[in-house]
C-alpha cells in the first residue's frame, strides 16, 4: 500500500481592513500639518513641532465654537481636529495676550515670549492650511488682537 504524503498548499493572507480607511492618508496630512510648523517656528524636530501644535490647538479649541468649530475640525487632520474638538468652550474669551500666556502654562518651561512664537508658528501655518474664507470667521468670532497671531495684519478701521 503506498502512502501519499499531503502536500503544504500556499496561503494566501490578505490584510484585514483598516478600521478608518483614510487613517495612512491622515496621518501623513498631520505630518505635513507638524512638519510646516516646524519649519515656520525653526523646530529642531518634528516632535517639538507636534508638542506646540498639541498645546496650540487645544488651547484654540476652546475658544473657538458653533459651525467655526466644526468647519476647523473638519478642515484639519483628524488627530488636529480631535483636538479642536474635544475642549470645553471657555467660559469668556481670552485676549490675544492671555491666550498666548495660557499657552505658555501648557509647555513646559515656555514663557510668553516663545509661547507668542509657538502660538504665531501654529497659528500662521493654520491660517494658510485652512484658506482665507474660514481664517476670516475665525477671526471674527475672537477679540480683537488674533489677527497678527494668524499672521495677518490687524487694522482697526477708522471712524
Amino acid at each position: 500500500m503506498t502512502v501519499t504524503t499531503p502536500q503544504p498548499q500556499t496561503r494566501t493572507t490578505i490584510p484585514a481592513p483598516s478600521p478608518y480607511a483614510g487613517e495612512a492618508v491622515d496621518t501623513t496630512r498631520w505630518q505635513e500639518l507638524t512638519e510646516a510648523v516646524r519649519e515656520a517656528g525653526r523646530y529642531a524636530t518634528r516632535v517639538q513641532a507636534e508638542r506646540v501644535t498639541r498645546a496650540v490647538l487645544s488651547a484654540l479649541g476652546s475658544h473657538v465654537t458653533g459651525e467655526e468649530r466644526v468647519s476647523l475640525a473638519q478642515a484639519l487632520p483628524r488627530e488636529a481636529g480631535t483636538l479642536i474638538a474635544a475642549q470645553i468652550p471657555a467660559t469668556h474669551p481670552l485676549t490675544a495676550r492671555e491666550f498666548v500666556e495660557s499657552v505658555a502654562t501648557r509647555i513646559e518651561g515656555s514663557t510668553p515670549a516663545t509661547a507668542r512664537w509657538d502660538v504665531s508658528s501654529v497659528l500662521s501655518v493654520l491660517a494658510d492650511r485652512i484658506g482665507e474664507s474660514l481664517t476670516t470667521r475665525l477671526l471674527a468670532q475672537l477679540p480683537p488682537g488674533y489677527a497678527l497671531l494668524f499672521g495677518r495684519a490687524d487694522l482697526v478701521p477708522t471712524t
